[in-house]
C-alpha cells in the first residue's frame, strides 16, 4: 500500500506542477493547432516507442476530432513482440539510426499551415531530434513535449548535438523526474512505476481541448468521434463517418494529391 501510495503522490505532484509550469506554452501549442487546422492544414504528430500512445490518444480516441496526422513507424513503435521477429532489441537499435528521418518525411508533402508535435520523455536519441532537425529545415513550426529534467541531465545521442527542447519552437515540460519510474521498493534492483505516460497524456487532452475551444470560438465546428452511450447510436456512427472522412481529405493532401 506504501508503494501505491508513494506513486499516487507523484503523479498527483507531477499534474499541479504542469499547470502551474506549462499552462502559458500548452496555450500556445494549442493556438499555433487551431491556426493550422482552420486553414485546412495539419498537425503532423510523430514518436518513437511507447510516445507513440499519446499520438493515438490526440486522434482517433473518443473524444477526438480530426486535424491530426500520425506518423508512426512500427519499426520503433511496436512493443509487443518483446523478443524474436520485430523484437525490444531492434526497434531500440533503429531508434539511434541518424538519417531515418528524412526517409520516412520523404513519403509526405506538407505545405503552410501545415505544423508538427513531436513527442519523446528524454529528448536525446537520434531518431527524435533527427525528426525534429528536418522539420525545422522543411520550415514548419515545431511544438516538442519532453521532460526537462531528464534531457538538461543527460547528453544528446544525436551528432549535432542538439536536443528536442532545443529545437522546438514551442517545448512543453511533462514535468517527469529523470528516469520516469518513481517508486523505490525494497528489493527491487531499480524504481519502478513510470510517470511520463499520465503526465503526457494530460498534456495531450489540455492541447485538444485547448484548440477544441479556439475553433469554437471561431465558428469551425469538426466533426467529433463520440461513443453512443454519449450521444446515441445513430449520432455516434454518423459522426464516426464524418471525422473519418474530413480525416481523409486532409490526409489525401499530405500524399501530394487533391482532396
Amino acid at each position: 500500500m506504501n508503494a501505491m501510495l508513494a506513486y499516487y503522490d507523484s503523479i498527483t505532484t507531477i499534474l499541479q506542477r504542469i499547470r502551474e509550469t506549462q499552462f502559458d506554452a500548452i496555450d500556445r501549442a494549442a493556438a499555433l493547432f487551431a491556426d493550422t487546422i482552420a486553414g485546412d492544414g495539419l498537425v503532423h504528430m510523430f514518436a518513437t516507442g511507447h510516445s507513440r500512445v499519446f499520438i493515438e490518444e490526440m486522434f482517433p480516441r473518443y473524444g477526438s476530432f480530426p486535424g491530426f496526422h500520425s506518423i508512426v513507424e512500427l519499426s520503433l513503435t511496436y512493443h509487443n513482440q518483446v523478443v524474436g521477429a520485430n523484437g525490444q532489441r531492434q526497434a531500440l537499435f533503429i531508434e539511434h539510426m541518424e538519417g531515418f528521418a528524412p526517409v520516412i518525411l520523404r513519403n509526405f508533402v506538407f505545405s503552410p499551415p501545415d505544423c508538427f508535435l513531436i513527442y519523446s520523455n528524454s529528448g536525446v536519441n537520434e531518431v527524435p531530434v533527427d525528426m525534429a532537425l528536418e522539420v525545422k529545415k522543411r520550415g514548419l513550426p515545431l511544438v516538442g513535449v519532453t521532460s526537462y529534467e531528464h534531457s538538461g541531465g543527460t547528453p544528446s545521442r544525436h551528432s549535432s548535438g542538439k536536443k528536442l527542447r532545443d529545437i522546438a519552437d514551442i517545448a512543453i515540460d511533462n514535468c517527469v523526474p529523470a528516469g520516469d519510474a518513481v517508486v523505490e521498493v525494497e528489493g527491487f534492483p531499480a524504481p519502478v512505476g513510470p510517470v511520463s505516460t499520465i503526465a503526457m497524456a494530460a498534456i495531450t487532452n489540455l492541447i485538444k481541448v485547448g484548440v477544441a475551444e479556439k475553433l469554437a470560438a471561431r465558428g469551425i465546428h469538426l466533426p467529433v468521434i463520440a461513443s453512443a452511450g454519449k450521444v446515441g447510436a445513430e449520432k455516434s456512427a454518423r459522426m464516426f463517418d464524418e471525422a473519418y472522412d474530413e480525416y481523409r481529405r486532409r490526409y489525401v493532401r499530405a500524399l501530394g494529391g487533391k482532396a
